[in-house]
């Protein structure tokens, strides 16, 4: 089991504070045992530390009473918002009070002219693009899961369209947040550029509710292509796919999206999703643009992958055939659990330099493999992004041991290349041990009083990024 770190508890003031929100919220206040186990878990391995109580807020203004409250008890603050994240990002080492956001899911206007939108922090990923689809813009980021756009946010999420989209801090223009005093400041205005002062849109972007809560989110939106083509194509190796998203890269294609999966997710996806793909390491890819501009785009992959030894090489451009394969990617995390029924499905995040991506997947099976562990690889391969699902079995302490030996390699191996603990998934609890590796004592410094002059009580979701 991932090791977590338990703080102290202010039980006089977390007493008072569950009164007063009592008080003030109502049935929108709420200590029973499931729904506070239910907001200290998320999808991974991490032990469910719990809130002492949850409050449903409804507005900006909400949240920053709340915030005052718990800040006049020195009681802890955890936003949560559709649960999905992966490294601990809402449990509450020191109890305290999760504030559930999800009832925060507005969307407050789009500027189509300007290609922007403002949103609670509540609406989800999907839901944002439902209600774009009729105005001919969408939002890209896709990390696969339906997050919360706080979330997503606050975590710095990607995806699978990141290759071509960038990341969340590419894509945030502005922030509301309500800061551990309960003041609520706004990053910047709805420009596309900007140099004055500091940026603190970027600072909160990524930051896992350890500065203030994202109450509003201002995001960059895209025209939905006039064409879009999907492909898949089999190799023989992991590292012959691997090598092809590198040529692909490093010749400038503009793919949208082109992932990673090993023969083993194959197999799994071909079971879950009815499929009757080749089961070898296949990549999907996606082509956004003209008509003209995606054909030339497909062609010209199948050119660069015939060259690293790939077979079976298709483009659609049928939307039923493109949602069938992109369901099947994101359905994947089923996919493999199915492969061991029973088991605990241990999602790893870890990103490296396209020219190192062929040798670090490489080692990563070849390591999985010595330890006697079942880890099937996915990844966002244009951006050297790949996730090894461990699929465990966690009443046998001698395998997840195994795992957590390998886990820890892993990370060590992508920080030598100089690379990241994580390329996505965020800090959390779970990463917290490899930050000082990668960063440096003097960058931890840098945070550290940051995070100190921001919440000097340290309320704001204690125990998360930086180390004890």
């Amino acid at each position: 089991m991932a090791q977590i770190t338990t703080l102290a508890r202010n039980e006089d003031g977390i007493g008072s504070v569950l009164g007063v929100l009592k008080q003030r919220f109502g049935e929108r206040f709420q200590t029973g045992l499931s729904i506070r186990e239910q907001h200290g878990h998320t999808t991974t391995w991490i032990e469910n530390q719990m809130p002492d109580g949850v409050v449903f807020a409804q507005s900006t203004q909400e949240v920053s009473e709340i915030v005052k409250i718990c800040a006049e008890h020195k009681v802890p603050v955890i936003a949560y918002g559709t649960g999905t994240s992966l490294e601990g990002h809402i449990n509450a080492p020191a109890g305290g009070i999760s504030i559930d956001l999800s009832q925060m899911d507005k969307v407050l206007e789009v500027n189509a002219g300007d290609l922007d939108c403002r949103v609670q922090p509540g609406v989800t990923r999907e839901a944002l693009n439902t209600y774009l689809r009729d105005q001919g813009l969408f939002f890209p980021i896709d990390p696969g899961a339906n997050a919360s756009l706080g979330g997503m946010t606050a975590t710095r999420a990607s995806g699978t369209n990141a290759v071509r989209y960038g990341t969340m801090k590419d894509n945030v223009l502005s922030l509301e947040v309500v800061l551990a005093d309960g003041r609520i400041m706004r990053t910047a205005s709805r420009a596309r550029k900007s140099s004055a002062g500091y940026d603190l849109t970027r600072l909160m972007v990524g930051s896992e509710g350890t500065l203030g809560l994202i109450t509003e989110i201002t995001l960059k939106l895209q025209g939905i292509p006039e064409a879009m083509s999907a492909a898949r194509c089999s190799f023989p190796t992991l590292e012959a796919a691997s090598r092809a998203v590198m040529a692909t890269i490093q010749y400038g294609l503009p793919v949208a999206r082109i992932e990673l999966l090993d023969a083993l997710v194959v197999k799994a996806v071909n079971a879950y999703s009815k499929l009757d793909l080749p089961e070898t390491p296949m990549l999907l890819l996606e082509f956004h643009g003209s008509e003209a501009g995606v054909a030339e785009q497909a062609e010209t992959f199948g050119i660069l992958a015939e060259e690293e030894g790939g077979t079976g090489y298709q483009a659609t451009a049928s939307l039923e055939e493109r949602n069938k394969l992109w369901q099947a990617r994101h359905d994947a995390y089923w996919a493999v659990m199915a492969l061991r029924p029973g088991c605990k499905a241990v999602a790893t995040d870890v990103c490296v330099p396209i020219s190192r991506l062929a040798e670090a997947v490489a080692a990563s099976d070849a390591k999985a493999r010595e330890l006697g562990l079942i880890a099937p690889v996915v990844g966002h391969a244009g951006d050297g992004n790949f996730h090894a699902s461990l699929l465990l079995d966690m009443d046998d302490a001698e395998e997840v041991a195994r795992a957590e030996s390998f886990i820890s390699w892993l990370n060590d191996m992508a920080i030598a290349m100089d690379g990241t603990c994580t390329g996505e998934h965020g800090v959390g609890q779970g990463k917290r041990p490899y930050l000082i590796k990668e960063m440096g004592p003097e960058a931890l410094s840098v945070m550290g009083a940051i995070k100190v002059a921001l919440d000097p009580d340290n309320i704001m979701n204690p125990g998360k990024i930086l180390p004890a």
